[in-house]
């Protein structure tokens, strides 16, 4: 039986630039024939990783990183265990998992790897250290092109079976893609929609002057001028989560699978891009985070505001958007559900109809409830 867990959020954000285009203006989509505020999934899910991390809820081991410098981690990790200098063996063991490092040291396109691939990829360097010790030529001098291919069939062996993922609970669910190892390649166990806003926008622009401190008397005018666009919008983000799907990225750790699913509902309330904060201060908390336990097949409820929400005098766009985000679920059921999924809620707008689902006060009984939820359905 088919299992998902899906986040439906509605977040206002104050006057700010979370993700800037190739122009620097904040990225934007025309839906519903309208221009709506957008923030790229990729965005969100890079602020989910990193509120996620900063949480602490899933131990470091299970970590990952998204890095081109693998040959400087590695370094620091062999230097940790008293192999300063590695940068042969490094390159050689790289080289037998399949991986290239360019002239200026790093890989030749960005890695998403998990700690226990780092980890494992320093110990094995470090276990094999005069195996993968540069040959020389005859003239005596390492040689680059050699210390790469001399990585013995045991160390290759070794290296490739090493890069799995290692239980990386950001890895396994979001999944990666490596163009030289498809074969360590893994499918996500959860999908984040780019938000988009429930409403029309049009981007504004902020005429900046600065004015130079040190400045001479006879100096007028402004040391600097700029300008930079911004918008603000009520956001509509949707998140859904196999947990079968993560259960078996990670190898079958179930428990991990949950430490997981309850790390990133925290992390989905509590991320925000951080593009511009520094001018903006944009840090506005979700006003609503709907969980959905779906049975028959996920629904992105995006198209509540296929019909852009208008602004009203008595009434907040966050109010109004979650009143059409209630209409429209209820709809979806009626012709799509298969009577079986439930909600859970956390609602600050008072807008979300009463009985529909379990309300909740606080984020962290809400992540809670999501956790239990998968357990029963995990056969726990």
């Amino acid at each position: 039986m088919s299992l998902f867990i899906e986040f439906h959020l509605i977040q206002n954000f104050a006057p700010s630039n979370l993700n800037r285009d190739d122009t620097g203006a904040p990225k934007d989509a025309i839906f519903g024939g309208q221009r709506r505020a957008r923030v790229s999934s990729q965005c969100f899910k890079r602020s989910i990783r990193l509120a996620a991390a900063e949480l602490g809820s899933v131990p470091a081991e299970f970590g990952s990183v998204r890095t081109k410098k693998l040959k400087e981690l590695l370094a620091q990790r062999l230097a940790d265990l008293g192999r300063p200098d590695a940068g042969h063996q490094i390159e050689a063991a790289l080289a037998a998992a399949g991986l290239k490092i360019k002239e200026d040291g790093k890989t030749e396109y960005l890695l998403f790897l998990g700690q226990g691939e780092i980890q494992g990829l320093a110990e094995l360097i470090h276990a094999h250290w005069d195996l993968l010790a540069a040959p020389t030529s005859d003239n005596g001098k390492k040689t680059k092109k050699q210390a790469k291919a001399s990585a013995p069939p045991e160390v290759v062996k070794a290296a490739k079976a090493l890069l799995d993922g290692q239980k990386a609970v950001d890895v396994a669910l979001f999944g990666r893609m490596l163009a030289d190892l498809p074969g360590v390649n893994q499918h996500a166990a959860c999908q984040v929609a780019h938000a988009i806003s429930t409403h029309r926008v049009e981007r504004e622009f902020d005429y900046f002057t600065a004015v130079d401190d040190k400045g001479d008397l006879d100096e007028t005018g402004a040391g600097m001028i700029g300008q930079v666009e911004f918008n603000s919008a009520t956001f509509y983000r949707y998140a859904v989560i196999d947990p079968r799907k993560l259960v078996a990225n990670l190898k079958g750790d179930r428990e991990l699978a949950l430490t997981g699913i309850g790390a990133f509902t925290e992390a989905m309330a509590r991320a925000i891009p951080t593009g511009k904060q520094n001018s903006f201060a944009a840090h506005n908390p979700p006003s609503f985070i709907g969980v959905a336990i779906r049975h028959a097949s996920p629904f992105n409820l995006a198209n509540a505001f296929e019909k852009p929400v208008w602004p009203r005098q008595d009434s907040e766009l966050t109010t109004r958007s979650v009143e059409k985000l209630a209409a429209h679920d209820a709809t979806i059921a009626t012709a799509f559900s298969d009577g079986k999924d439930i909600w859970g809620y956390l609602d600050l707008t008072g807008a979300w109809p009463e009985g529909k689902g379990k309300a909740h006060t606080s984020l962290g009984e809400l992540t809670h409830w999501v956790v239990a939820q998968a357990s029963v359905a995990l056969g726990g």
